[in-house]
């Protein structure tokens, strides 16, 4: 393992990372308060302040694990959830659909800042290789965490959505997956049905998406 590469690639990925996953979770923390539930900001959860999320396992140890074990091909994480009590919700099953849309928007709003940030420097000429690289991470991070946490099964927030989604009888039966939903979400990672089937297509999306979007700023600055 090239340690001269990681340290790179830390220092890359660290600030993109950093800002994805804790704007994620106190977008969760915000949306909770606002729909009736207090627990995150009781907690102090509502905050931008990283150290309230990083989960030391989650956060820090299994990517960097998983990056030697695997030389990079195979990188997976978590930070530490915001606490959120449903049933402080004014209505529960409606508010948990905004409540756990809220992170996932978070990272595309991010991702879509990024592609500013990258379409700028790209118009000021601006050469240095490392605040490119930093931007294009910042989309690419931004970009995985918004279609990976949209898969429907909980306790990702698509699987927290779609119980909102569903009528009663279907929600409870969905919902009840959810001890064992991230063990079964690893399976489907491991096996690449994850991959394959739902981040890269929606990945693909979310690019498409931007690239429209970017498109007259591009045009401005040409």
């Amino acid at each position: 393992m090239d340690i001269a590469h990681l340290i790179q690639t830390v220092a890359i990925y660290a600030l993109p990372v950093l800002f994805a996953i804790t704007v994620h979770e106190a977008a969760h923390g915000y949306a909770a308060r606002h729909f009736g539930d207090n627990t995150a900001y009781v907690q102090g959860r509502i905050t931008l302040n990283p150290l309230k999320h990083i989960d030391p396992i989650g956060t820090i140890a299994m990517p960097l694990l998983l990056y030697f074990a695997t030389s990079g091909a195979f990188l997976f994480g978590y930070a530490k959830p915001v606490p959120v009590n449903f049933g402080a919700l004014r209505n529960p099953k409606r508010d948990m659909i905004w409540v756990a849309l809220a992170g996932p928007a978070s990272n595309f709003a991010q991702a879509l800042l990024w592609a500013v940030l990258l379409v700028l420097l790209a118009g000021t000429g601006t050469q240095e290789r490392f605040f490119i690289e930093m931007a294009q991470a910042g989309i690419a991070v931004n970009l995985v965490m918004w279609a990976f946490n949209l898969f429907p099964l909980p306790p990702l927030d698509g699987g927290r959505i779609l119980v909102g989604l569903l009528p009663w009888k279907q929600a409870q039966w969905v919902a009840r997956i959810e001890p064992w939903g991230f063990f079964v979400v690893m399976g489907l990672v491991i096996a690449g049905v994850v991959g394959n089937l739902w981040l890269r297509p929606l990945m693909s999306v979310g690019y498409a998406v931007i690239n429209l979007l970017m498109s007259p700023l591009l045009s401005l600055l040409r």
